[in-house]
């Protein structure tokens, strides 16, 4: 494929202006499309591209070569499969699905049709966490942990949906956890919940969340909080030889959000290279559905927390 790939991007809610914008920076892609259910988000589209409230419609007319998928959880799937059975690759927001069942489905129609699916862990392309791994090269990690910390009704703004478990497939495990896993399995390989102690709110809604993990013979922890006053995205890891070494996912970016812009940047470049690439499936939206379902029933195992 040479040129620029054509790309629409299905649902315009509060994460689709970091895609857009890397979209329509980048070389590699030519934005020809955007969808979503509510006419007046697509009533004025980026320039050069067309405006849809039907993504079968989209896929049907707008000759794309990808997909970019920030559509509420609960629609994941079913766009997802639309637009692999169209030939048109994809890229979706994290979680890949709403359950584990419903994303091995995901990743095996990608293998029939041989189209390439990935999830967006934009974590991994954070400037601070490369310059940890890059750090750690060459050394034994013994331990890590993973803080992911923030109000969710700061950052979900009119997104409504992320606070309806049926909708969300979840809460804070759910839908934070999987991007906070991914760092774990950047660093460790293939991880297993060893534990997790979950906390929910009145509405059933879990807010908080204590995962032990163990992978590779070292040991890992992710804590999440949906109540958290302000923002706290970290990684500590420890090393063989007794140092600490810690990457501060929002260090020099200081603005809500800010530290995304960089971050979607490197996953519009990840999944050009995947789709020139014809690299079907990576897995990792998979793995990160498996620690969710296991998460939530180590800790039903435990003892249900009232927060």
């Amino acid at each position: 494929m040479s040129g620029p790939l054509r790309v629409g991007v299905v649902g315009l809610g509060v994460i689709s202006r970091f895609h857009l914008v890397a979209l329509a920076a980048s070389p590699d892609w030519d934005l020809a499309a955007v969808c979503d259910l509510d006419p007046s988000r697509v009533a004025g589209p980026p320039p050069g591209a067309a405006g849809y409230t039907d993504h079968t419609r989209m896929l049907a007319e707008a000759g794309l070569d990808a997909v970019v998928v920030t559509a509420p959880n609960d629609a994941h799937a079913r766009i997802c499969a639309d637009a692999l059975v169209a030939g048109a690759a994809v890229c979706v927001e994290k979680p890949l699905a709403l359950d584990l069942a419903e994303g091995e489905a995901l990743a095996a129609l990608a293998r029939e049709r041989g189209v390439p699916l990935s999830t967006a862990f934009h974590r991994r392309y954070n400037s601070e966490f490369a310059a940890l791994r890059e750090r750690l090269v060459g050394r034994e990690v013994t331990e890590v942990t993973v803080r992911y910390l923030e109000r969710i009704e700061e950052h979900a703004g009119d997104d409504t949906w992320y606070l309806d478990p049926e909708r969300c497939g979840g809460g804070c495990v759910a839908d934070n956890g999987p991007n906070a896993f991914d760092l774990v399995e950047a660093l460790l390989g293939r991880a297993e919940v060893t534990g997790a102690r979950v906390g929910y709110d009145s509405e059933g809604v879990d807010r908080s969340a204590d995962v032990a993990l163990t992978a590779g013979g070292a040991r890992a922890r992710v804590l999440l909080d949906w109540s958290h006053p302000g923002e706290r995205k970290d990684v500590v890891v420890r090393t063989a030889d007794g140092r600490e070494w810690t990457a501060d996912l929002l260090a020099g970016r200081p603005a809500f959000k800010e530290s995304l812009w960089h971050e979607y940047e490197g996953i519009a470049a990840e999944f050009a290279r995947r789709v020139r690439g014809g690299r079907v499936e990576d897995g990792a939206g998979v793995s990160a559905l498996r620690l969710v379902a296991d998460a939530y029933r180590a800790a039903e195992l435990g003892e249900r927390v009232a927060r």
